[in-house]
């Protein structure tokens, strides 16, 4: 049997890996920092093999850089060996939700998760840090010990969390808060959907650098849009020259052309647009069909240029490219300023639509110009625009969302508003998906999340991720009871998950307001499992498993290294006397069935094995006796040949 590698993926191995397909002239052996023989890449045959695209050192280029960003790109490539510990008494529906409630520092998290949601999270939606002057932010200096961490911040605790104030007067200002961005970013990109969305929220004092990292990421084609999210209408009163009134909203897809975009359902503001009405009664606006950009002349797009043909008497109207029809009104697409410019639509569009248009005098400019039918009932969704300008995402609703569920206001200060949230999940996460915010806060994402499935019956699930971060002993959060921020997120989603199913009632029945809580912490097995060459023949076949880890410890590691999602249904049953547990995935119960208790019996693995499961797992030191071990493989070979078997 094979033994799970109980480690995040090691993606620069993988790059080797990938790089050797395409060139494996290229690859070579060496000794690493151990002194062990391992695969590498020739860097001055793979030059050769790219000579025509290479950038020689020196050169020249379009860039953006800063101290550290090589150490920090690395960062993000580098393993782990930390994982994620359920935690029930904390949980709520533990058996059952599909939501997720992480705590632990991002990064790790990220590359925890990276395996097991590779390409499986629809949105991402962050509201980061926003570098004022006054905020902390992560230090991924991990060789610092705990002293110097104290020295820097103040803000280390027991786990090894440690967020450092990032003040104006630090010379490494926008370095320290790149730093700390860079490789997040780079390793939830690897956890986006290809028809997926990144959504950040960011103040003026970073947003540059946020596009820029997003582009470099993600790619330029993949740049959406940088939303002007009016949060604050009256303005900042203590801003010195202009009182700023809004935050931005940085919008990147995954794969632009796959991307899977929505919108917003009409509102009052937008119905009263539609101010005409058809003889069958529906609702309809006119839209010029004239292009109206500052290049759309007809030189630029030929094939939008033609006629349409008017006969008054009899109502006959039609397009062509004749350049003149006897006795009828001719009408071009004719700009302001006198050119000829183009119109939207093709000639074929225009003879397959032609029922949505209608010729029209217009008496200001007096000439004759075509419109275009718009209907309110294909109107599914509206087109979000570059402003925000919504009550519902005023950073004053943010706090009354926070203190109607029975929270003093001074616990967290300015929460976000669930309707940021909500719209940014309408206009690209659809009725279905895994939203992933990993600066969770106050958890507005999961609040906003149960309230939009609330409304719509959508079947949204939701990952936070949050590091716990104390509360100030001085804090109306600390005294009253709330020691660290996940503590105020969680008791959050409780409230909220509660409050939303009194409201639906009936309806509510069938929603996951639950969430399963996850701690990160440092691997269950010991550093045996990891290098056992390093170890005596003693401590070799001992127990590799630290003592203080459960079974259902180890099933949450076992779950990662093979890619379950850490939301699948767990079942607990008695098999022969033995804790077994089973994992459904995908409506199969047997996909991973787990035991990790001592001393399992021949009767039981037979038991085990007439279920047929995908997977089996089980210690290394589980079975019995030898007896039991040497007819361990012919028994799943006789009930169950298909199953693989992996041992920790």
């Amino acid at each position: 049997m094979d033994r799970l590698k109980m480690r995040s993926l090691d993606v620069a191995g993988s790059n080797v890996e990938k790089i050797a397909q395409l060139f494996p002239q290229c690859v070579t052996e060496h000794k690493d920092k151990d002194g062990r023989v391992v695969l590498g890449i020739d860097f001055d045959k793979l030059r050769d093999e790219l000579s025509a695209d290479v950038i020689d050192d020196g050169e020249e280029r379009y860039q953006f850089t800063w101290p550290d960003k090589k150490a920090h790109a690395h960062l993000a490539n580098t393993p782990t060996t930390n994982t994620l510990r359920p935690c029930r008494e904390e949980s709520v529906d533990f058996d059952t939700t599909q939501n997720l409630y992480i705590e632990g520092d991002n990064l790790e998290v990220l590359k925890v998760l990276r395996e097991t949601y590779l390409g499986k999270v629809k949105m991402i939606y962050i509201d980061p840090p926003y570098n004022t002057g006054n905020d902390f932010v992560y230090n991924d200096d991990f060789s610092q010990n705990a002293d110097n961490y104290q020295e820097n911040s103040g803000q280390f605790d027991d786990e090894g969390n440690c967020l450092v104030q990032n003040t104006e007067s630090n010379g490494r200002f926008h370095t320290d808060w790149l730093n700390m961005i860079y490789p997040r970013l780079k390793v939830a990109k690897d956890l986006l959907s290809d028809d997926g969305a990144l959504l950040m929220s960011i103040d003026n004092n970073e947003v540059e650098e946020l596009i820029k990292i997003g582009k470099e990421i993600l790619g330029e084609q993949n740049y959406i849009a940088t939303i002007a999210n009016v949060n604050n209408p009256k303005g900042r009163s203590d801003d010195k020259f202009v009182a700023t009134a809004h935050e931005y909203i940085i919008v990147f897809a995954k794969n632009i052309q796959v991307l899977n975009w929505y919108g917003f359902e009409p509102g009052e503001d937008i119905i009263k647009r539609y101010n005409k009405i058809d003889d069958e009664g529906n609702r309809y606006r006119e839209i010029d069909l004239r292009k109206t950009g500052e290049n759309d002349l007809r030189e630029d797009r030929p094939n939008l240029f033609y006629y349409f043909y008017y006969d008054k008497e009899s109502k006959n109207f039609f397009p062509s490219r004749n350049e003149n029809i006897d006795n009828y009104i001719q009408i071009k697409p004719q700009r302001e300023d006198g050119r000829e410019g183009n119109w939207r639509w093709g000639l074929d569009t225009a003879k397959e639509k032609l029922w949505k248009l209608e010729p029209k005098f217009m008496p200001s400019r007096k000439v004759w110009g075509i419109m275009e039918k718009d209907f309110l009932k294909d109107r599914d969704f509206v087109k979000p625009t570059s402003a925000w300008t919504f009550k519902d995402v005023n950073s004053e609703r943010g706090t009354e969302d926070f203190i109607t569920l029975g929270f003093d206001k001074r616990i967290f200060l300015k929460p976000k508003p669930i309707g940021t949230i909500k719209r940014c999940c309408d206009i690209v996460l659809g009725k279905e998906g895994i939203i992933l915010d990993f600066f969770s806060g106050s958890a507005t994402t999961a609040h906003a999340v149960m309230q939009l499935n609330a409304e719509d019956g959508g079947k949204r699930k939701f990952i936070m991720v949050q590091l716990p971060e104390k509360t100030d002993e001085k804090s109306e959060a600390y005294k009253a009871g709330y020691k660290n921020i996940c503590e105020i997120g969680k008791e959050r989603i409780r409230r909220a998950g509660k409050k939303i199913k009194e409201e639906a009632g009936l309806q509510g029945q069938d929603l996951d307001t639950g969430f399963r809580v996850l701690k990160l912490d440092s691997s269950n097995m010991l550093d045996v499992y990891y290098t056992p060459q390093e170890f005596s023949e003693q401590n070799l076949f001992s127990d590799n498993v630290k003592p203080d880890r459960t079974a259902e410890d180890l099933l949450f590691q076992v779950m990662l290294d093979l890619g379950v999602e850490l939301s699948a249904t767990i079942e607990e049953r008695e098999i022969g006397g033995k804790q077994v547990f089973f994992v459904n995935v995908n409506d199969n119960d047997n996909y991973l069935v787990a035991c990790f208790d001592d001393n399992i019996s021949e009767s039981t693995i037979t038991e085990i094995a007439k279920m047929k499961p995908y997977y089996f797992v089980m210690r290394d030191s589980s079975l019995a006796s030898d007896n039991v071990a040497d007819n361990f493989d012919q028994l799943f070979a006789t009930y169950s040949n298909d199953t693989i078997r992996k041992i920790i």
